[in-house]
């Protein structure tokens, strides 16, 4: 399919409208089903879906192997996944938001459920596609990549490309999805056992009904050892046969008319119905002005979608009156950011910087020294530097093997953990006024699934983007930020054991945990 629509690629690329259009109602369905099935139903579907289709806009130029548009769309998806995930979990702790408004796009079940009442399908269907809510987030997406593949939509070497992995990790990690899917399909039929397990309804005592992975532990240790509950597995249908005649989601009406109102589908495709199976007309050319000239309006455009975007946005409860709370938009760019030239340019240090000590910038025994930006000005200057944490003093941004993390690093330390908590900063690969870091073994710091790891330079436009930082202020003076540059919104930040890209929920914590202080050279 990639081969088929690699034209159309080129020519939206070239700025023709009415490309883009048909190139967007053809990976419509296949998008839809993807974020669908991994959020399972959730009513923020459709903001997710347009959010991914807003930046697949944007970098649309910037691709550089048209024929495989279908994995990089993949891919942009799950980073949205990943990011509505990431905030809505954030912003669950701080407020509390109207889940019963999910409800509101179809005020029926979910797309699963009611195709499955629709379809009138077997016990085993429903349980297979209940077991799929039972499942972690991450094995969520998984199974929603998996459920493409089994259709035919999408090929083994798409998933690994989307998501950065050999053909053969992806299985492995399959694998392990599938068992847990498994093991799902256990729990729901032993919940919706008649009678059910006595011994399982004392497990479940003050369970609130929802599925969650530390429920789906207690009542996997019970069923395990239950004679009751236990499967009998040989008598089971695999659950690839089962998902494959479960009916694909049909894109709602709703979601059609709203990307036609942003400029994203021709009218014949918005006014179309049932799009996950129908084929789609070509609309008119929208005329005039090139791509990113006709987005300026486009990106304004009020959406058709009857929620706000949750992407951006939430409903909190406040007193008796509902509210809304916007998420913050990315910050522009500071005019006083200041960033290293390339390597062999002339690279004076600006002014109100402050050298390392020591004439090599190298530590002293009570630590390198810090490099203090300028009153309102973000500064990474070039050469060997170190990014000590603001949220954790006395941790570096280091690295084991491919990851990154922070680490403790002193005068103490061996050299090769001083070297671990040392890059060298140079220009921007992709955009000169801001920073690309190396390591002293010769890789790049670069993003990639969102979080930060280390790579070689394999010379593509995706790389120089992934490896290029913009630094502006941070939480306390002194310290900077480092913006993704292909993704201006989202800031490297400390969390669960890495450096993670994420967008910005406007805590003070986040704000501490994505700023680093610059030092000068541990080694």
């Amino acid at each position: 399919m990639d081969a088929d629509h690699a034209g159309l690629v080129v020519a939206a690329q070239a700025g023709d409208d009415r490309a883009r259009e048909e190139l967007i109602a053809a990976y419509l369905p296949l998008l839809y089903n993807i974020v669908g099935r991994a959020l399972s139903g959730h009513a923020d579907v459709d903001d997710v879906v347009q959010e991914t289709l807003l930046r697949v806009v944007r970098d649309l130029p910037d691709l550089r192997a048209p024929k495989s548009f279908r994995s990089w769309l993949v891919s942009i998806a799950l980073r949205q996944i990943s990011t509505h995930r990431h905030r809505q979990h954030v912003f669950a702790g701080r407020t509390v938001v109207i889940d019963e408004a999910h409800r509101i796009p179809d005020a029926g079940a979910a797309p699963e459920d009611t195709t499955i009442l629709r379809l009138h399908v077997s016990d085993e269907r429903r349980q297979v596609v209940e077991a799929g809510r039972w499942l972690d987030p991450d094995h969520r997406v998984l199974l929603s990549l998996w459920w493409q593949e089994g259709a035919g939509t999408l090929s083994r070497d798409d998933l690994a490309a989307a998501t950065g992995l050999t053909a053969a990790h992806v299985g492995v990690r399959l694998q392990r999805m599938r068992e847990q899917l498994d093991l799902s399909r256990t729990i729901v039929a032993a919940l919706n056992a008649d009678p059910r397990c006595p011994r399982l309804d004392e497990t479940v005592i003050g369970w609130d009904g929802l599925p969650a992975s530390v429920w789906r532990k207690r009542i996997a240790r019970h069923t395990r050892g239950c004679p009751v509950c236990a499967p009998t597995t040989g008598e089971r249908i695999p659950a690839e046969l089962l998902l494959l005649r479960v009916a694909p989601l049909a894109v709602p009406a709703g979601l059609t008319a709203a990307l036609a109102a942003k400029g994203l589908l021709p009218g014949a495709a918005a006014s179309a119905t049932g799009l996950a199976t129908a084929p789609v007309a070509a609309g008119t050319a929208t005329g005039g002005g090139g791509l990113h000239g006709s987005l300026i309006a486009k990106f304004s455009a009020v959406t058709a979608h009857p929620l706000v975007s949750l992407v951006t946005g939430a409903v909190i409860v406040s007193g008796a009156a509902a509210t809304y709370a916007a998420w913050p938009e990315p910050a522009p760019r500071a005019p006083g950011v200041t960033a290293a030239p390339r390597a062999g340019d002339p690279a004076p240090v600006p002014s109100g910087i402050a050298a390392p000590a020591g004439p090599s910038g190298t530590a002293t025994p009570t630590g390198p020294s810090q490099v203090s930006p300028s009153a309102g000005a973000a500064a990474v200057p070039p050469g060997a530097r170190s990014l000590e944490s603001v949220d954790d003093p006395a941790l570096y941004l280091t690295y084991a093997g491919d990851l990154t993390t922070l680490g403790r690093v002193d005068a103490s330390s061996s050299a090769q953990t001083r070297q671990r908590g040392t890059f060298t900063v140079v220009g921007g690969l992709a955009d000169p006024r801001c920073v690309t870091f190396r390591a002293a073994d010769g890789r790049y710091l670069r993003h990639r699934d969102l979080r930060l790891r280390l790579s070689t330079d394999d010379g593509s436009e995706l790389f120089r983007e992934d490896a290029t930082f913009c630094p502006q202020a941070g939480a306390v003076a002194g310290s900077v930020t480092l913006h993704a540059h292909n993704y201006p919104g989202s800031v490297l930040r400390y969390r669960d054991g890495g450096i993670w890209l994420d967008g910005s929920d406007g805590t003070r914590a986040f704000a501490g945990q994505s700023s680093f202080i610059v030092r000068g050279a541990w080694a």
